[in-house]
């Protein structure tokens, strides 16, 4: 099973480097050795498939999109946003460039300056060792700046972003399905996301939330303040999200269709 490509089949802004064309090119070449001995190989959007196909050798009779894995719902209940306080959205995920942490900071500037009261909460550790991440000085910064609200770590994601009344996740990352999403539809989140591979298998734009374009901080402030002159589409959407995780996002749905894949012949 691969939970999403990764960061050699991540294009920057400019597209891909010579390196990662290198290593795209060595990737594919194990992939046609190794998954010529695998009976089954499980892929969880149907991008992942199509583009590894592109630099390898894959039987398509053993290629297969289960979706998401899913969650046990009972672990993230739905909870009704309360618009009488301030918005406040969340992003979670760790502090990298392909996560979309600096689109999001960038974002949360716009936004600040039409809508002082609004609040940007951001979870997720720091990397010091990976020269996409956010620095400690850039974070220092923006904490400094009023621009968001970061707790350091916590153990109680789920009352965060039930605290919250909009997830953004603007990552250009290659995702599966992304698990923080899908944790935060299922509580009754509205979702602003980008129009990547994993992510946009999230977001029925319009419906439960609006898919942006990736590198785009002006988009995701345009959609971020929409949702707080008009309140009453976080509730729809939040109670979109919640319906659409009932239906696709529960493990005790999608273990039957698993296990049916594997057991097949």
């Amino acid at each position: 099973m691969l939970e999403g490509l990764g960061y050699i089949h991540t294009p920057a802004q400019n597209g891909f480097s010579f390196k990662k064309r290198i290593l795209q090119l060595a990737h594919g070449l194990l992939c046609s050795v190794g998954y010529a001995f695998a009976d089954k190989v499980l892929f969880l959007n149907p991008d992942d498939p199509k583009d590894l196909s592109s630099k390898s050798l894959l039987s398509k009779n053993k290629l297969h999109v289960l979706g998401p894995i899913g969650l046990d719902l009972t672990a993230y209940p739905y909870r009704p946003v309360d618009l009488e306080k301030p918005i406040r959205f969340i992003f979670i995920a760790r502090l990298l460039a392909e996560k979309g942490i600096f689109e999001y900071l960038d974002a949360a500037r716009l936004v600040k300056a039409i809508h002082p009261n609004a609040e940007f909460v951001v979870l997720g550790g720091l990397d010091p060792d990976n020269p996409a991440a956010l620095s400690k000085h850039q974070l220092d910064e923006v904490i400094a700046e009023n621009i968001i609200i970061y707790p350091g770590h916590v153990s109680n994601v789920s009352d965060w972003i039930a605290d919250s009344h909009v997830f953004v996740l603007p990552s250009f990352y290659r995702e599966g399905v992304p698990r923080s999403t899908q944790e935060a539809m299922a509580i009754g989140r509205a979702v602003i996301t980008t129009d990547v591979p994993g992510c946009r298998e999230t977001v029925v734009d319009g419906k439960n939330g609006f898919i942006v374009p990736p590198f785009d901080a002006n988009a995701l402030a345009d959609k971020m303040i929409y949702l707080i002159e008009h309140p009453q589409e976080i509730e729809r959407m939040g109670n979109a999200s919640h319906g659409m995780a009932v239906e696709r996002y529960d493990v005790h749905k999608i273990n039957p269709i698993l296990a049916e894949i594997l057991l097949e012949k």
